[in-house]
């Protein structure tokens, strides 16, 4: 030992001491939502030069999250993602959770092989992906999945509401299913 008793007590065990109360019957979304009203214009997402506030983000996962609503998005229910790490990839598994879903990660440097036995396994029947992950699944992962391009120019949900989705109203509480890996 090194240290003395009180000192070695004060590092490893008073500093360490982190236990706080956990809201669990709020989805962790809500709670995401709880800091976009602290903070809305403090900086939530960095990738290279784009920067996202919380409010932008949120603002950008709920039209999405509408949109995922609207192609019948249920709890429980898995919905893939298969884009490079990017603040759209951020936007797109936040938008998941507010619409209910499950969301699954396929990251798409994985060998098309491997994305696609998940894809069979999970079934899946709504995929969010860019180019990259068009190209590293192939024809044959996107058969029988409804595929929505994160990458269009102007997208279908840029007109949909900005407001949070009611979690309430889609049956969603925080027992439901958040991601599946």
């Amino acid at each position: 030992d090194i240290l003395p008793a009180a000192e070695r007590t004060y590092l490893l065990e008073e500093l360490n001491r982190t236990a706080a109360a956990y809201p669990s019957q709020r989805c962790i979304h809500e709670l995401f939502e709880q800091q976009v009203q602290k903070t809305p214009d403090a900086v939530a997402v960095v990738c290279a030069d784009e920067r996202l506030s919380y409010g932008e983000l949120n603002a950008r996962a709920n039209r999405l999250a509408h949109h995922l609503i609207a192609f019948g998005v249920k709890p429980d229910q898995p919905v893939a993602i298969c884009l490079e790490r990017s603040p759209m990839m951020v936007v797109g598994v936040l938008a998941i959770l507010k619409a209910g879903g499950a969301y699954l990660p396929l990251d798409p440097a994985y060998p098309s092989a491997r994305l696609n036995q998940v894809l069979d396994d999970a079934a899946p029947r709504l995929l969010l992906a860019d180019a990259a992950g068009r190209a590293a699944l192939g024809g044959d992962g996107l058969t029988g999945v409804t595929v929505v391009d994160l990458e269009t120019a102007t997208p279908a949900w840029a007109e949909l509401p900005a407001t949070d989705p009611d979690p309430r109203a889609l049956g969603l509480t925080s027992r439901h299913l958040a991601y599946v890996i």
